[in-house]
């Protein structure tokens, strides 16, 4: 039984129960290589579930607002929310329940295990012509795509999303359920972020003016991020005024900063900022570099085990503090 099916079948016995208000889940979009999210409340909606490469959202983004598509606070109540996760997005959960954000009490998480999902950009330059909602299966190595009546397959190393190249572990953690799949564990060793701190300082302080120039300040990046859930954000307060309206490279550099350090010791790597971003900034740098440093510092990666605290509320006698000024 393939995933969907799997799936399918868990939501329509989940969504008949009394203690479940809703589920959040993937459904085909409405053209190209689109999934989008869905918010079900009946077990006959369950046909309406996908799960394939193109299930690239982190659905626990909607756990923390106060509208979850049609339903309000006040219309779930006491009831639970279930969501579809991918082993990325599990971390994001371990993340926000250290952090009381959410009470893992009031979730029924359903795990999938991901083969990896498609970079959407890659996949769209080369099938450009693409109106029609697509399908993407993996079978082996190769990515299945059937578009516009035709059927390609393409290797999956071209087509898959970078974060999906370095995933430690593919696998959800603290799930209620798991749809079964192929396992993989791949390390990271930071590569990209060695080569990038290999050049000259002015190199890297040009590029960086360069990428932060371009940013639109549409907010995208923080909307979408699973753990920018602050009720007051620093980057809106008017008073005091922490970031201007204005939008040039001072400000936006300023911006982006502040997100990033924000998110260190708590960026699960999902990469839904950089994907979201319109001027195609490589925001995930930023992030990486922070956790790579909170690793080597402190041993430390966030959402890695769903019994840890949060990283600031942690105390070890034995701390090196290499990381002191």
């Amino acid at each position: 039984m393939d995933a969907t099916k799997s799936l399918r079948a868990i939501a329509r016995e989940v969504l008949g129960r009394e203690d479940i208000a809703c589920l959040i889940g993937y459904e085909k979009g409405s053209y190209g290589f689109r999934a989008q999210p869905c918010v079900l409340t009946e077990p006959d909606q369950a046909d309406r579930l996908i799960f394939s490469p193109l299930c690239v959202h982190n659905l626990t983004n909607y756990l923390t607002l106060e509208q979850i598509g049609p339903l309000s606070k006040a219309d779930i109540g006491k009831g639970k929310i279930a969501v579809v996760v991918k082993g990325c997005d599990s971390r994001a959960i371990t993340v926000l329940c250290a952090e009381n954000g959410i009470k893992r009490e009031n979730l029924y998480v359903i795990g999938v295990h991901s083969p990896g999902v498609v970079d959407l950009k890659k996949i769209e330059r080369r099938f450009p012509n693409a109106v029609e909602p697509a399908e993407v299966s993996l079978e082996g190595d190769s990515f299945t795509i059937t578009c516009e009546g035709e059927t390609a397959s393409v290797p999956r190393s071209e087509l898959v999303n970078a974060k999906c190249l370095r995933c430690k572990n593919n696998v959800p953690q603290g799930c209620d359920v798991v749809v079964e799949g192929p396992e993989h564990s791949m390390e990271d060793d930071f590569a990209d972020i060695a080569a990038l701190e290999a050049k000259p300082l002015e190199e890297r302080a040009h590029m960086w003016q360069e990428q932060f120039s371009s940013c639109i300040r549409c907010y995208a990046c923080r909307n979408s991020c699973p753990l920018c859930y602050c009720s007051e954000c620093i980057l809106d307060k008017l008073r005091p005024q922490f970031v201007r309206r204005s939008v040039d490279f001072p400000e936006n550099l300023l911006f982006h900063s502040a997100r990033a350090f924000h998110l260190a010791g708590r960026c699960i790597e999902c990469g839904e900022c950089e994907r979201v971003c319109p001027q195609d900034i490589p925001l995930m740098v930023l992030n990486r570099k922070l956790a790579r440093d909170v690793k080597e510092l402190f041993g430390y990666e966030a959402g890695a085990d769903p019994e840890q605290k949060a990283l600031f509320v942690t105390f070890k006698p034995d701390d090196p503090n290499e990381g002191i000024l």
